[in-house]
């Protein structure tokens, strides 16, 4: 039931912190962008056509279900702005005024993604929401019109980014989806839009937390986990556990070309949890140490399979043969409506890969940076919409996007 899930105990335990708090807290938080910095490259440029650039951003960076889950979602969103860390603002700021420039979406998700703890899916959230608020529409019609550009603009600025495309779609369901609207005037329906997007934005920062919370019964003190990369929302889950006080060891895949497993390694080591680097074809030699898998999803699709970076359909598939657990952290901003039947049923994701070699101009080089894991070899997804079996997946895409 709602009231055992995660989302009430995280709810819960930020009401009580509140209740001792004696500070005015305000009833709501207005975002702005964090400052541009003047390293960073001109973010209104886009990608190489021929290079992820969500694969880019990744390196330069790290290197039982019920139906109301917007209830719960919208239960488990804080109200204690310091656990909101730099992302959340209390000033207003009006994108675009102070410069004079005129506003742009692109160039506002691009202000958002630098930071590194963001995904990229909130950041085009956080940036779809600063289109309703410097929007100078006059009428409803108008301002779907110029959000439906926006959204559309952030989608093919990356065409392979399959989170960048899922969250605005369900960025645009969530907010329009009101038949209250009709029925106001355009000052309350735009202060309604501003109110559910800046929500919306809130409950998929606090996705992570809710998996973190939801997967805690499934570590167990002794245990050995392998990872494979770096993923944001497995080490929250790892963090957890640590601060629960959970003996358990990590196996660390070095996640080449861009030796992310690397950072997840240094990552755990501050953390005191005894971490083993692996070179990514020793996983079948270590799998019989192994107790379960945990790896996370640059996207899930409605077969309930994932799409993540490439290694993590081999590793499901020695698992599988060995009968170990795999586990997905999945964000539901990250549920894609795809059906890829094959590894090549994709757009391809490329990313330039350094062997450290010359290699002759006629040996060609695989340059994809993701592989497709079908769901028969997968065994949980850990979800803010609750733990979730790789065949339930499709029925809560239809009610996210319905």
């Amino acid at each position: 039931m709602w009231w055992r899930s995660a989302s009430f105990i995280l709810d819960k335990q930020d009401q009580e912190r509140n209740d001792s708090a004696s500070a005015l807290k305000p009833e709501f938080l207005t975002l702005s962008p964090p400052p541009e910095s003047s390293s960073m490259a001109d973010p209104s440029q886009s990608p190489n056509p021929k290079i992820s650039a969500y694969y880019q951003t990744r390196a330069a960076h790290h290197g039982i279900v019920t139906s109301d889950w917007l209830a719960q979602a919208q239960a488990a969103v804080g109200q204690n702005p310091d656990e909101q860390g730099p992302i959340v603002g209390e000033v207003e700021a009006k994108p675009g005024s102070a410069s004079g420039k005129p506003f742009s979406v692109i160039e506002e998700f691009n202000n958002w993604r630098k930071q590194p703890d963001l995904a990229e899916a909130v950041a085009a959230i956080r940036a779809l929401a600063s289109v309703i608020r410097s929007s100078e529409a006059t009428t409803m019609m108008e301002l779907e019109i110029e959000l439906k550009k926006a959204s559309d603009s952030l989608k093919s600025w990356d065409t392979t980014s399959i989170s960048l495309t899922a969250g605005c779609d369900l960025f645009m369901r969530y907010v329009t989806r009101t038949s209250a609207l009709e029925y106001e005037d355009f000052n309350s329906a735009k202060s309604r839009l501003i109110e559910r997007a800046e929500k919306f934005g809130e409950i998929s920062t606090k996705a992570r937390r809710i998996i973190a919370v939801l997967s805690q019964d499934f570590i167990f003190d002794g245990c050995t986990i392998l990872v494979h990369g770096f993923s944001r929302v497995v080490l929250e889950v790892l963090k957890s556990a640590a601060k629960s006080n959970k003996l358990f060891r990590v196996f660390c895949t070095e996640g080449r070309p861009d030796r992310t497993g690397l950072l997840l390694s240094n990552e755990l080591a501050k953390l005191d949890v005894p971490v083993k680097l692996l070179i990514d074809s020793a996983v079948a030699y270590t799998m019989d140490e192994v107790d379960m898998v945990f790896v996370g999803a640059d996207g899930v699709v409605e077969s309930g399979g994932i799409i993540n970076m490439m290694g993590t359909f081999q590793i499901a598939l020695v698992a599988h043969s060995m009968n170990k657990p795999v586990y997905v952290a999945a964000e539901s901003y990250k549920f894609a409506r795809l059906y890829p039947l094959d590894q090549k049923d994709m757009a391809p994701a490329l990313r330039p890969i350094d062997f450290g070699v010359p290699i002759p101009s006629k040996v060609e080089v695989e340059m994809s940076a993701r592989d497709y894991t079908p769901p028969q070899y997968l065994t949980l997804l850990f979800t803010d919409l609750g733990v979730l079996t790789p065949s339930v997946v499709s029925d809560e895409l239809i009610q996210l996007y319905l």
